[in-house]
């Protein structure tokens, strides 16, 4: 309870510096733009797209929290993340019709089954985990994707819906998570780090190194240092070569 009367606090605070005065949960003043300018991509619009269905069945998962829940918190949260995907959708709507952005009307098949599985929960106690554990998955999917298009978009519309965005889902994650039942051992994990490239000794080039050495040397190897490769070269082969001739 701790946990989310601070956040809802910062939520209903004052518009300020913590609170655009639309009541955006985005600092305000940040000099971003929203005139429509600059190219939109393939991505732009698939976000544009994902933001609105993400109301489509937030908004009445939110609102089925009030009837089916017993528990005062989850009531309160799902009442919140209800309310602040209605604000942002409206900021979607404006933006989808600034670019000629085609927007859904209703939520698509994987959602439309998480809110029957909602409705289907047959005691409080199921329908405020299923409840908790479907918008905490979806807020971790969603989170990585608008960091991509906020750092990435060449549209200063969608630059800014994301910035908005990528507010609301840091809160409703934190909204979430104060519940204290989500499921985090059932949430997807981060991929491993990609391994380092470019291990293993690097083969010398003996005949660049003559050519180096004949045009006045590699820029930042002194002429001795080649040398030394180049009697190593040598060496190595002499060995090589007995060793052949010994096996015979």
């Amino acid at each position: 309870m701790g946990v989310l009367a601070t956040t809802l606090a910062f939520l209903l605070a004052p518009a300020g510096i913590a609170r655009a005065a639309d009541g955006v949960p985005v600092p305000p003043n940040t000099g971003l733009t929203d005139d429509g300018a600059g190219s939109v991509s393939a991505a732009d619009k698939d976000f544009v797209i994902k933001v609105r269905l993400a109301g489509l069945w937030e908004i009445p998962a939110g609102n089925m929290a009030q009837e089916k829940s017993d528990d005062d918190t989850v009531k309160k949260i799902g009442s919140t993340i209800s309310a602040q995907h209605v604000a942002l959708d409206k900021l979607d709507l404006a933006v989808a019709k600034k670019l000629g952005i085609q927007l859904p009307n209703l939520p698509n098949p994987d959602q439309q089954g998480w809110l029957d599985e909602m409705d289907a929960a047959p005691t409080s106690k199921q329908f405020d985990q299923v409840y908790i554990d479907r918008l905490r998955a979806a807020h971790g999917k969603i989170f990585p994707a608008i960091a991509t298009i906020r750092a990435s978009t060449r549209n200063d519309s969608v630059r800014k819906l994301a910035q908005q965005a990528n507010q609301f889902v840091m809160t409703h994650m934190t909204l979430l998570e104060s519940s204290g039942i989500v499921e985090y051992g059932s949430l997807p994990t981060a991929p491993a780090p990609a391994a380092a490239t470019g291990a293993g000794p690097v083969p010398v080039d003996n005949a660049m190194l003559v050519a180096a050495s004949s045009s006045g040397g590699v820029p930042g190897v002194s002429t001795s240092v080649i040398l030394l490769v180049l009697a190593g070269a040598l060496v190595a082969g002499v060995v090589t070569t007995m060793r052949i001739f010994r096996t015979r």
